[in-house]
């Protein structure tokens, strides 16, 4: 584990430096509180740090203070005083120091020390890890480990809020697997659901790494596509379409031909997300009725006054 040790005495620093790596640490330096703010600020930085009470520049209670007042990862940080600094110690615990030895320390209570410190950094790292993991089951869907179809509406809900402010153009892709329940049918259940995966993976490797893509429902998914018109979002679709139907997904027992069909929608002024939806699934209801396997976009004003009594286009 890095750690930090931060202390205007050379003598110090070496000495620490030399005993900390016998103990396995990875040893960073620092000669001043403004050094040691820019260590534990920077990217992958140390999560125990050994602070002097008193540095030039900032104090080690004035460096707890900045980190503590950041949204980052947590540092476990131990304070080192001389007699006579107490009162430093004191103010360093109210801006937010976990531990302190006084100079000269023992070796085994520094190792002792650190020993807890390690141990909470690494209890804590496991509930962040488990609280991504709780959150990520509960926004993806958990077979095509895309996000689910709660989680893509909230993603598009905040993408558009974010576009309207911007003014830019936004765009969104409804995809219906072609056939879908043929191949249930004809392969079973189990090889439909390696097709999903196999057709959701080909659709994530062929989007722009910050198009979103989630699980409509059933073999529908839903693309997001911030900073796009509708002729920009067909391009971007026009690629996933030849990248699902290019090559046959190979299962068992056999290859199976497989293709899409896409409706697409651009946002435009006094549109509800309903509306934006609803717009595209009736452009996907064009491209299943003339032919399959093609990019529609857009819906005209008969169509959308009809759309009512369109049959579900759901395995088609």
């Amino acid at each position: 584990m890095k750690l930090l040790v931060a202390d205007d005495s050379k003598v110090y620093r070496q000495m620490l430096r030399m005993l900390l790596e016998q103990w396995n640490y990875e040893v960073l330096l620092a000669q001043d509180g403004e050094e040691a703010l820019r260590i534990l600020e920077s990217e992958d930085a140390p999560r125990l740090a050994i602070l002097d009470c008193v540095m030039p520049g900032l104090s080690g209670p004035e460096v707890c203070q900045a980190i503590r007042q950041r949204k980052q990862n947590y540092v476990y940080i131990v304070l080192l005083s001389s007699n006579g600094e107490q009162s430093d110690v004191m103010k360093g615990f109210e801006l937010g120091a976990d531990d302190y030895l006084r100079k000269p320390f023992e070796e085994l209570e520094l190792q002792a020390r650190l020993k807890v410190g390690d141990r909470i950094i690494r209890a804590q790292q496991e509930l962040i890890e488990a609280r991504e993991a709780l959150h990520f089951e509960a926004t993806h869907d958990a077979m095509l480990r895309l996000w689910n179809r709660g989680a893509v509406i909230e993603l598009l809900t905040k993408e558009l809020v974010r576009s309207v402010r911007s003014h830019d153009p936004i765009s969104v892709c409804i995809a219906d697997i072609d056939f879908f329940k043929r191949v249930n049918d004809t392969y079973g259940h189990l090889t439909g659901d390696e097709v999903l995966r196999r057709v959701a993976a080909r659709m994530t490797e062929t989007l722009r790494g910050y198009d979103m893509v989630g699980r409509y429902g059933g073999e529908e998914f839903l693309m997001v596509l911030p900073g796009c018109t509708e002729e920009q979002a067909g391009d971007v679709v026009e690629r996933v379409r030849q990248a699902i139907c290019r090559d046959p997904i190979v299962t068992t027992p056999k290859k199976i031909e497989i293709s899409a069909s896409f409706g697409i929608s651009q946002w435009r002024t006094g549109m509800e997300i309903a509306d934006l939806l609803h717009h595209a699934d009736v452009a996907l209801y064009r491209a299943k009725n003339s032919g399959r396997n093609r990019v529609e976009m857009g819906a005209t004003a008969a169509e959308i006054e009809s759309s009512l009594v369109y049959p579900t286009h759901t395995n088609a």
